[in-house]
């Protein structure tokens, strides 16, 4: 079994992408009942407001000192890496807000429900922000989707309603800071090894492939794109 560890951020472009062609990887390989994966919080910026402030382009233009026509171009470039998967990616509508509610319904799945239900709660989120354009800290968006997957009405408006989970998620962050992680997605095989940032489906397929021959080498020379606290690579 391969265990997987990955930090990502719902509002986080690469992160969506990279874990659907890991996703991808993992069943062109056949090797859906051979991996388990582990998800880890890692807010791009806890500061963010629970209310939507601007718009992503001027957000994106104000961020890298692009031209709004500039920041739009490059918004599109990293949709059309989400719609060459198959997601009616939505980049320049979303709505940016705070991710900290959803991550804490992340780590009620983990701990209350089975793998398939926290992956299926996971890309519901993702799909909610980049797809559907919600307001990731808008409790009614997180309950829908949280009861959209099977998981009991009361226990998660217990947990939105409370600061439960507060603490798992700030452990997350402060794990990732020691390990030194500035960016997501960002991977670890089996506690070994690690990928940064959303790699091809062909470089997961190769680092899957050593990892299940227990071989934990560099597993490509590509550059591969991720999102920090600072800012997305830009193609």
């Amino acid at each position: 079994m391969i265990t997987l560890t990955i930090w990502s951020d719902f509002a986080c472009p690469y992160c969506y992408i990279g874990e659907t062609r890991l996703e991808k990887a993992i069943e062109e390989l056949g090797m859906k009942n051979d991996v388990r994966i582990d998800y880890r919080a890692f807010e791009l910026d806890p500061t963010a407001p629970k209310e939507v402030v601007s718009s992503t382009p001027e957000r994106f233009a104000m961020k890298y000192r692009l031209s709004l026509e500039g920041a739009k171009q490059q918004i599109e470039q990293i949709s059309d890496l989400g719609k060459e998967l198959g997601i009616d990616f939505r980049y320049a509508t979303t709505q940016y807000s705070n991710t900290r509610d959803a991550h804490r319904l992340m780590k009620l799945a983990e701990e209350k429900y089975d793998r398939e239900t926290v992956a299926r709660i996971n890309e519901a989120l993702f799909k909610a922000y980049f797809v559907e354009n919600l307001v990731l800290a808008d409790h009614k968006v997180l309950l829908d989707k949280a009861m959209g997957v099977g998981m009991k009405e009361d226990e998660v408006k217990d947990v939105l309603n409370s600061d439960k989970y507060d603490d798992e998620v700030r452990f997350d962050e402060r794990e990732a800071a020691m390990r030194g992680i500035h960016g997501v997605p960002y991977i670890v095989f089996n506690g070994g090894f690690a990928v940064p940032g959303a790699m091809s489906v062909d470089s997961f397929k190769s680092a899957l492939r050593r990892e299940l021959n227990k071989q934990q080498s560099d597993t490509t020379t590509e550059r591969p794109h991720a999102c920090g606290p600072d800012g997305c690579q830009l193609l």
